[in-house]
């Protein structure tokens, strides 16, 4: 979307804008000539996700606005209230309020914590709430006033409220605060309204909340909450109230249909990752990301364990001699529990040979047990009798030779 010039010399304070979708709005009020606040707490650089409230400034000031970086955790009320006077202070008031700060925490009850509970809440409803009201004296005395929260339609659907009910209140709560301010405070002429994505967004965020390297194909790129973010900002105070926004319905009735120039993945022609508490595309949200990144990480544990077993019967296998052989003088075989069992082998019928598969032998005894019990087996942290009589170890065939392993665990470990 072309930018227009209409927030020229506007005064923009928004909150959690160091990053993602908050940084991008900024940008696109930035290529206007507004003025931005920037209101976060990233002061330092986060381990793991990228930008700070000043390298967010350097960026708003290169692309065409003027930017005061202010460090703000808005669940404290001082710093709000500082944030606020220094914006007078340095841009003469305030024009548009975007509430984009935000906790997630997708858990059900019995899985929140009560500390998580309240940072959502302090954020996400509190923060939305008290940056609105230290806003609202300098929003009255602008000609173009605007609240925007990054909330989502207010919707009684038990769906949204079944698997991470902590959360969904939280971010109504952001809602509600749209539902009344926009009535309250219309005679001011300050339009209050909320903006919400049909998508995933791919931010850092988001890559670090589904843990799977599929959220980027799955999601669209923050530019089009900045686009539909634009468009509303835009709009007459009048005419543009009390609204609960979908970011591509709002670009559709600014006369923009392709969306594809969205995609965070162009060469992606599959099914986006649909957000949350849209009742019109079905879906699970970040659960299809999360349950992608369990099944990618049991895959990754899986094959890591692989990996260890066939280590440790090669290990094995190098240190299996005649001598050691002929004292034991059995077959036996090992079957790996999990989704598909594994098998390995340790045959002393002959000279000794040890690996991956089944032997040529006939086996004397076949054990089955978990991974993790065959480490400690071979590593001397199990003993067979013990394992054997807590059933950590299953035995078929003869229990005489399959006891002599005994032996055969105390010569390997002598040799390790």
């Amino acid at each position: 979307m072309l930018n227009t010039g209409k927030l020229s010399g506007l005064t923009l304070f928004i909150t959690g804008g160091s990053r993602g979708i908050g940084k991008a709005i900024a940008l696109k009020a930035a290529r206007d000539g507004a003025n931005i606040v920037i209101a976060a707490k990233t002061a330092e650089p986060h381990p793991k996700l990228p930008g700070t409230i000043y390298t967010a400034a350097q960026e708003i000031e290169e692309a065409g606005g003027k930017c005061l970086p202010c460090i703000v955790d808005v669940r404290e009320e001082s710093q709000v209230a500082d944030a606020v006077n220094k914006t007078v202070s340095k841009f003469g008031g305030i024009d548009i309020v975007v509430n984009n700060a935000s906790a997630i925490s997708l858990t059900p009850t019995l899985d929140t914590d009560m500390k998580r509970y309240d940072l959502m809440h302090n954020i996400n409803t509190r923060g939305t709430f008290l940056v609105s009201k230290l806003c609202i004296p300098y929003l009255k005395k602008s000609k173009h006033a605007h609240i925007l929260n990054i909330s989502p339609p207010l919707n009684m659907n038990p769906n949204w409220f079944a698997d991470h009910v902590a959360y969904t209140m939280a971010k109504y709560g952001m809602s509600m605060c749209v539902l009344g301010m926009a009535a309250e405070l219309k005679p001011y002429n300050i339009a209050v309204n909320a903006l919400w994505p049909r998508t995933a967004i791919y931010t850092a965020a988001v890559e670090m909340l589904s843990g799977s390297g599929e959220a980027k194909k799955l999601s669209r790129t923050p530019e089009i909450m900045a686009d539909s973010a634009y468009a509303v900002l835009c709009r007459s105070v009048q005419n543009c109230t009390g609204q609960f926004l979908v970011d591509d319905n709002v670009l559709q009735q600014e006369g923009i249909t392709d969306m594809s120039q969205y995609l965070s993945d162009p060469t992606y022609k599959g099914e986006l990752m649909m957000d949350f508490f849209l009742d019109e595309s079905p879906h699970d949200g970040f659960n299809q990301g999360k349950q992608i990144a369990k099944e990618k990480s049991q895959q990754a544990k899986t094959s890591n364990k692989e990996d260890t077993i066939e280590k440790i019967f090669i290990k094995i296998n190098s240190h299996l001699t005649p001598e050691v052989a002929k004292g034991t003088n059995a077959c036996f075989l090992f079957v790996v529990k999990g989704d598909e069992d594994r098998t390995y082998f340790v045959d002393l019928t002959g000279d000794g040979l040890a690996g991956k598969g089944k032997p040529t032998a006939k086996p004397d005894a076949t054990l089955t047990m978990d991974a993790d019990k065959i480490e400690e087996l071979f590593n001397g942290k199990l003993k067979a009798a013990d394992a054997y009589m807590s059933g950590k170890l299953k035995i078929s065939g003869s229990l005489m030779k399959a006891m002599k392993l005994e032996k055969l665990m105390k010569l390997l470990k002598a040799k390790y």
